[in-house]
């Protein structure tokens, strides 16, 4: 069985009597590339601290390709790109001057800094930059700048928090095109506020509320479940028999594994919706209903959201 590319388990870290997060778990397998979320004290951002070695967990443990980030923190960093939400960029320095001092820190003799200075520069197009002050270039050249320093010793692993605050539409869409390439050839973890960009970009979605995961899956599957269950959306008009709201949704309620039902608003007043949440899926039982009590099923179908409504829902935003 493949080692899992991040490893986190039973991560807790408590400050003073606040406890941030609260015994968390989840793997993230090679070539994966994952939305991280939650509201703000979530415990996400002291999540992904832990995982990049700016803070040590108060208990549990974590991993990058199997090395400890407390235990074996050198090499689990020596495997991992970050990009924070504030790149650490030197303003006043040439953009190729700045990969060369990364590279230097990174231990690279020339040769191979001037090689992988190419290599970034033209993967993250600031290859006709490089000769120009990063306090010239515009934010989306900067977060640019601020991936390439990331990616210079070819980590297997990339974690990047908030890469596309601050930036206007065009250079949004720029980033979020960059990072679905880079994703096809390595891990990414994305910490973002931006909730579309981790439904346009991302697998898998893991959602962090209170110091707890409250939902953990592939991004069309979280958009189409919630809290555990399926969500169908169904229209009911009526046929031979006269079968009022209150009715249908009585019935609806006493199938086996709804949990709730909730009234919509139908396009027509005599036809009747109600978006249904089950354990499983019921689509067969609703068309049975609608078939026994003599009822036309105008629209039967599984209902998904988009995330910004299912972390909503999840995080009581």
């Amino acid at each position: 069985m493949p080692m899992p590319a991040i490893q986190v388990h039973d991560l807790r870290k408590s400050y003073g009597d606040l406890q941030a997060l609260k015994g968390i778990s989840f793997e993230i397998s090679e070539g994966e590339v994952v939305g991280f979320l939650g509201p703000n004290g979530a415990g996400k951002s002291t999540a992904m601290k832990i995982l990049t070695g700016f803070i040590a967990p108060t208990g549990g443990s974590a991993s990058i390709q199997g090395h400890d980030v407390l235990l074996d923190s050198l090499e689990a960093r020596r495997n991992l790109g970050y990009l924070p939400e504030h790149a650490p960029l030197y303003t006043d320095m040439r953009v190729g001057d700045y990969l060369d001092f990364v590279g230097r820190i990174r231990g690279f003799g020339p040769a191979e800094r001037a090689a992988a200075r190419h290599r970034v520069a033209e993967q993250c197009g600031v290859l006709p930059r490089l000769g120009q002050r990063i306090g010239e270039l515009s934010k989306g050249y900067r977060q640019r700048v601020g991936l390439a320093q990331a990616l210079l010793h070819s980590p297997p692993i990339l974690i990047l928090d908030e890469p596309t605050t601050g930036l206007d539409p065009n250079q949004i869409v720029e980033i979020r095109n960059l990072i679905r390439e880079l994703g096809r050839r390595r891990t990414v973890l994305l910490s973002t506020h931006i909730l579309s960009e981790v439904q346009a970009t991302c697998d898998r979605v893991i959602i962090v509320h209170q110091g707890r995961i409250v939902a953990d899956g592939a991004t069309a599957e979280v958009t189409t479940h919630e809290q555990g269950g399926l969500l169908v959306h169904a229209t009911f008009a009526a046929g031979s028999v006269a079968l009022g709201r209150d009715a249908i949704r009585r019935a609806i309620t006493a199938i086996d594994g709804v949990r709730q039902v909730r009234d919509l608003e139908a396009e027509q007043p005599q036809w009747h919706a109600f978006e249904v949440l089950a354990g499983r899926d019921v689509r067969q039982d609703l068309f049975s209903l609608a078939r026994d009590r003599g009822l036309s099923l105008v629209e039967l179908g599984r209902e998904k959201t988009n995330l910004e409504e299912v972390f909503r829902r999840l995080t009581g935003s």
